[in-house]
């Protein structure tokens, strides 16, 4: 039986298949000797790498994946990555040992859909897949948390200059130079009302009111030569 929306019930009569991706054997061994005593939870396959994690996710389609994040050759983010683009519905739990956002933000980016730590109880780990298989995400309280921060983190807005194009940024170096705009012409070799554009879209783009404070804003941001 399953709900509307193909979420399973936890009556459902297929076992939630899950796949285990992991370089240590010892973990796999752990993971599938615990997992093999959780009703409605089958172990369908064990990977020593990412690549042989893609490989049996080809033959078993599992429902979820456990998957470590440090894995020699293939890592975690890229075979999380690559077996999404394959079987998007599949389910990615990263297990991992590591917090640092250089691997927690790049493997939730490619689409991992929770996120524990190996420092979790086999009941934990064993829901978190139960969660999944019903679309519901789970999250170390350390990770939430660390998200939590990075989303309320105020989003610096780009320079202002960054607005401006290629040519503009050549007019806007001269008039910090002091040129008029028949000597910008002449410079550039186009015609001065093509500089008078110029000049007038610079304005608006750094929000200032004529060409001393354009030549200010080039100065004080390192743009004038």
């Amino acid at each position: 039986m399953k709900k509307a929306g193909g979420q399973r019930t936890m009556e459902t009569e297929n076992p939630i298949k899950v796949l285990l991706v992991d370089d240590h054997e010892m973990v796999r061994i752990g993971l599938a000797a615990v997992l093999g005593t959780e009703e409605g939870i089958e172990v369908v396959g064990e990977a020593s790498s990412g690549q042989e994690g893609i490989r049996l996710a080809q033959e078993y389609r599992p429902d979820v994946v456990l998957m470590d994040l440090v894995m020699e050759g293939m890592d975690g983010i890229e075979t999380t990555r690559q077996l999404l683009k394959l079987y998007p519905d599949c389910k990615v739990i990263v297990l991992t040992s590591y917090l640092d956002d250089e691997k927690m933000y790049p493997v939730i980016e490619a689409g991992a859909f929770s996120y524990l730590l190996k420092t979790s109880r086999a009941s934990e780990v064993a829901e978190a897949i139960r969660a999944a298989a019903r679309g519901q995400s789970v999250l170390e309280s350390q990770v939430a948390s660390k998200m939590m921060s990075r989303f309320r983190q105020p989003k610096l807005e780009a320079p202002a200059h960054e607005d401006l194009t290629e040519r503009e940024m050549d007019v806007l170096r001269l008039v910090a130079k002091g040129k008029s705009n028949q000597d910008i012409a002449d410079d550039l070799i186009i015609g001065v009302k093509t500089v008078k554009f110029h000049v007038t879209n610079i304005l608006a783009k750094l929000s200032v009111e004529d060409r001393t404070q354009a030549a200010i804003y080039a100065y004080k941001n390192g743009l004038a030569e």
